[in-house]
């Protein structure tokens, strides 16, 4: 299966090197030929609205709308997170999504830059020790509906925010595990893909 990082904005080539270190077909995708070619599509971290603007100056926002409506297996991280969510709460002016997962998610819900941490995260579909998950400036999950699976929280104040989430073929973390060495959220994507 052809697997498209969109290479927009953001650290679409670190997710490039890791799907490509696990075998996968992967590629730079920034066109309409080149998206409307792929199969499987990598939404990185990076600035969600700057991401949005892009694919919408570009004339990309409704073709990648579509193939996701359509069933395409999309994974997004961070921004990408927010970019699949139906709806975001309180977004940048005029920031609209591509959708994919049912869910509110908060923009920059852990703090700003220097607020970023790492925790080690027990993610379900993840076989092993628990995954070393980095947040920079990562939003949250506010609501989900009960078609969405969530597959790790992370505690704050006493309260469960979910990190990580799956609709059918559509996965989402708030985390970056494509700047670390841990592979595994991508060999799920990858899996569930297959």
């Amino acid at each position: 299966m052809s697997v498209g990082v969109l290479a927009l904005q953001g650290d679409f080539r670190e997710h490039l090197h890791s799907l490509t270190s696990l075998g996968a077909d992967a590629h730079l995708v920034r066109t309409f030929d080149e998206i409307q070619a792929i199969e499987a599509l990598v939404i990185p971290g990076g600035e969600s609205t700057t991401i949005f603007k892009l694919a919408k100056s570009f004339g990309l926002l409704e073709l990648i709308r579509a193939k996701i409506a359509g069933g395409m297996p999309t994974y997004g991280s961070c921004a990408g997170m927010i970019l699949l969510a139906q709806e975001i709460q309180d977004p940048a002016s005029g920031q609209e999504t591509f959708g994919g997962i049912e869910m509110k998610v908060r923009r920059n819900a852990f703090g700003r830059q220097v607020d970023s941490f790492e925790v080690d995260l027990a993610v379900k579909g993840i076989v092993g020790d628990p995954m070393r998950a980095l947040f920079i400036r990562a939003p949250w999950v506010e609501s989900v509906s009960p078609r969405v699976e969530v597959l790790a929280s992370v505690e704050i104040d006493g309260e469960l925010h979910p990190v990580a989430v799956r609709q059918g073929a559509v996965l989402a973390t708030s985390f970056h595990p494509e700047i670390t060495s841990d592979t595994r959220m991508h060999q799920l994507f990858l899996d569930g893909i297959a």
